[in-house]
């Protein structure tokens, strides 16, 4: 695998047809027309979008930028006006030049009315506050009073639009129609068809970038009911971004229902590690405790999807049986340690190995830093090195078949080669013939790939740093916890090449500290050499180092991350 990074200048991009509207008195200019969510092909640029644009509010429920327009809210009403013509199919002036503009008589639907030339737009006219105030009316007449115990309160767009909009009392006096509640719509999706505002996104979503035509809506008039196709449930790898979607609280996770209130939750941006697509994300909270991933908007990987499987994996960073103390073995017995005692200990020992005599297996579950580190370490014992491979089924849409979030860093830094996993049995052979007597494992259970406890007695020195115990883990004679991602920074390689960083949402649990931090103190005890302080330097000074990161910066990354080539 080439690992050169990408120098190439980028053809010149095709110029962009511009036209000129006004809304709300402000001339803005947007290109005349913009990808379609679906197709990629251009189609004209709506009043929603022009509105955007200057970062002019329209509020809406049933629109969102990455699905097919349905136009069935109605809360996006505006009213506009274009330039009068005369029979010569000319605009006409004012007196001071300017194009005289006819205003239409009828309201349009923001979300799914063209710009054109001169059309000129309003957001906050009287009539147009009248629209919302009616829109929502409708909206409450039938909706019940669930917001005190509501999952979606603090992120509800009827309780924000009623606030902004609404009337402050009901003229509504009949009996409001009731629906199902706390339906099992699929095995990880609670509906409240009270709640449902009928906006269609699930729908859309479901059916337009999934794929499974699942879900639709029965009935008629006050008693439309969204459902699942009669005899299935709602059942995919995607179905939680419905949960997202949803604008008010009719479709709830059944993983975060009711476990916290989402103004209590701390907000961190991190990256998801169930496979190399490296989803953006966002981990939610509170007290040392994670309640939630949710998509975070990363054009260049996800979107503003994640599957199921990636959203739900974290509950084991809690874990009981999570390692949090520091473990010395030696002659038969097992003593709690620490880091000052342990790690000058083992740096002493691992001096004294022959070149050639240690070997190193990492993971690509390690970050980049960690596994940079790794590979200095390798290289001052001459050490074969290698990180096995995870793989599982692919899907047509993120989740990838590397199981594995950096691969690409595991090859990058040299600890794989290509492709990952192909050491593994030279370093069992080594184990078996007496040739390797150290052994140093990052974040993997080796008795799984070949390496088992039968060669695992063999070794002088057995080194194992992880989060949860195994079988390896068992057999260390050093035991150092490390952390999850969301306990420590640093940066992932996606399939794709992209470099993207991860923040430190929660602190770890007793004696665990963060992998770069007791890596760089072994490096400096076995090698003399120092590493910088800070991930920032330590990632600059990697990139330089690294021909495949040349340029890279940890500053470059911003919240999205860098594409290099792969």
């Amino acid at each position: 695998m080439s690992t050169n990074v990408k120098t190439e200048t980028p053809p010149a991009p095709a110029p962009v047809e511009k036209i000129k509207v006004k809304v709300d008195g402000r001339e803005v200019e947007v290109p005349k027309t913009m990808p379609d969510p679906m197709t990629g092909k251009p189609v004209p640029t709506t009043m929603i979008q022009a509105c955007q644009a200057i970062k002019v509010d329209v509020p809406h429920y049933c629109y969102h930028p990455r699905l097919p327009v349905a136009g069935n809210c109605r809360m996006c009403l505006v009213e506009f006006g274009t330039p009068s013509l005369g029979p010569d199919r000319k605009p006409i002036l004012n007196p001071d030049g300017s194009p005289k503009i006819s205003k239409s008589p009828r309201p349009a639907i923001a979300c799914a009315t063209p710009i054109s030339p001169g059309m000129e737009i309003y957001t906050n006219t009287p009539g147009v506050k009248l629209m919302r105030e009616g829109v929502l009316e409708f909206l409450l007449i039938n909706h019940p009073l669930d917001c005190p115990i509501c999952d979606q309160a603090g992120e509800c767009k009827l309780q924000e639009y009623s606030v902004d909009y609404g009337q402050t009392q009901s003229r509504f006096a009949e009996v409001k129609v009731h629906k199902p509640k706390r339906v099992e719509l699929g095995p990880r999706i609670i509906l409240d068809d009270e709640r449902c505002i009928l906006c269609t996104r699930c729908i859309r979503f479901t059916r337009d970038i999934v794929g499974d035509d699942a879900l639709g809506i029965v009935n008629r008039g006050s008693f439309n009911t969204l459902t699942a196709y009669p005899g299935r449930v709602f059942d995919n790898n995607y179905t939680l971004n419905t949960v997202d979607l949803c604008p008010v609280g009719a479709l709830t996770s059944k993983d975060f229902r009711f476990q916290m209130r989402v103004w209590f939750l701390k907000e961190t941006k991190s990256l998801c590690t169930s496979c190399a697509t490296g989803c953006n994300v966002i981990v939610g909270s509170r007290e040392g405790r994670v309640y939630r991933y949710e998509p975070r908007e990363n054009d260049a990987v996800n979107a503003t999807w994640m599957c199921d499987y990636g959203r739900l994996n974290y509950r084991w960073i809690h874990s009981p049986d999570r390692l949090t103390r520091v473990i010395l073995r030696t002659g038969g017995s097992e003593s709690a340690s620490d880091w000052k005692t342990a790690l000058p200990q083992l740096a002493a020992k691992l001096k004294s190995a022959a070149p050639g005599s240690v070997a190193i297996i990492g993971s690509a579950r390690q970050t980049t830093e960690e596994l940079f580190l790794l590979g200095k370490l390798a290289r001052h014992f001459q050490a074969v090195t290698d990180a096995p491979p995870r793989v599982g089924q692919a899907d047509h849409l993120l989740l990838n078949a590397d199981r594995n979030p950096n691969t690409n860093g595991t090859v990058f830094t040299g600890i794989a080669a290509t492709p990952p996993g192909a050491n593994l049995k030279k370093i069992a052979d080594g184990i078996r013939e007496g040739k390797i007597k150290s052994l140093i494992v990052f974040g993997e259970d080796v008795t799984r790939h070949g390496i088992g406890t039968d060669l695992l007695a063999k070794l002088d020195l057995l080194v194992v740093s992880d989060i949860l115990p195994n079988a390896t883990t068992k057999a260390a004679h050093y035991l150092l916890p490390g952390c999850a991602h969301v306990e420590k920074r640093g940066t992932f390689v996606n399939a794709k090449g992209r470099v993207q960083k991860f923040m430190k949402a929660v602190e770890a649990k007793g004696d665990a500290r963060p992998e770069i931090e007791f890596l760089s103190e072994l490096l400096q005890g076995v090698t003399g050499g120092t590493t910088p302080q800070s991930l920032e330097g330590l990632f600059n000074q990697m990139a330089g180092e690294l021909p495949a990161l040349q340029g890279v910066t940890w500053a470059a990354l911003g919240d999205t991350g860098v594409t290099v080539q792969i």
